[in-house]
């Protein structure tokens, strides 16, 4: 088993890469760990990354969750939350934990049911924010699980929306599930994420939303 881990720096998320690591391995450490703590895993065929984040990746994540909630309901759209919950497939030996993910779309194929994610959709979005590890290795786990929409933030770069299309994850500029949103429209919001409170940055968002749909 190798060990990279790197160094935390201000406003930076921590990461260790564990490789060598078995299945029975990773689901020891998912009991051990149970939901008390604030480490996210994520798993791929023996390399195991667990991820700290920092103060700056949950305020986006919260932020953005808030975002998706706030439009689903403007627009009239079901959704169910489920947060960071570990989807794994030991059939894919593959695992994660998103910063966020939901169901709306196929919300009525799970409500008031356990998930099971070997035989129930999976969650039609998910988001994932990166300050300063790449989600690369992640987004190949969503690839294999087949969620059909991530976002991606990083602050170079803004939000950047994936569409799983013909096996692979494309870039697009509107979103599959809300078609009048893009990373465009929605940068300015996360922009005011420094100097407004959230509740400020989703008053905002509604007002552009009820002006856009008129």
């Amino acid at each position: 088993m190798s060990i990279t881990q790197v160094p935390a720096a201000h406003k930076q998320t921590q990461h260790i890469l564990l490789e060598g690591i078995t299945w029975e391995t990773y689901q020891a450490l998912l009991k051990d760990l149970s939901n008390h703590r604030s480490s996210r895993l994520a798993y791929d065929q023996g390399i195991l990354e667990i991820i700290m984040p920092s103060d700056f990746h949950e305020m986006i994540n919260r932020l953005l969750e808030a975002i998706v909630r706030a439009l689903t309901e403007e627009l009239g759209m079901k959704i169910k939350g489920y947060g960071s919950t570990t989807l794994d497939r030991e059939d894919l030996a593959r695992g994660v934990e998103p910063d966020s993910c939901f169901y709306i779309q196929n919300v009525d194929r799970i409500i008031g049911k356990k998930l099971d994610v070997l035989s129930d959709p999976p969650p039609d979005l998910a988001i994932e924010v990166d300050v300063t590890s790449s989600s690369r290795r992640r987004l190949g786990i969503y690839l294999q699980l087949q969620i059909p929409e991530v976002w991606r933030y990083t602050e170079q770069q803004g939000l950047v929306i994936y569409q799983l299309q013909a096996g692979e994850y494309q870039e697009c500029e509107f979103s599959p599930t809300f078609p009048m949103i893009s990373g465009k429209v929605l940068q300015p919001f996360l922009q005011q994420a420094n100097s407004e409170d959230d509740n400020a940055v989703i008053r905002a968002l509604r007002q552009w939303l009820r002006t856009h749909s008129s």
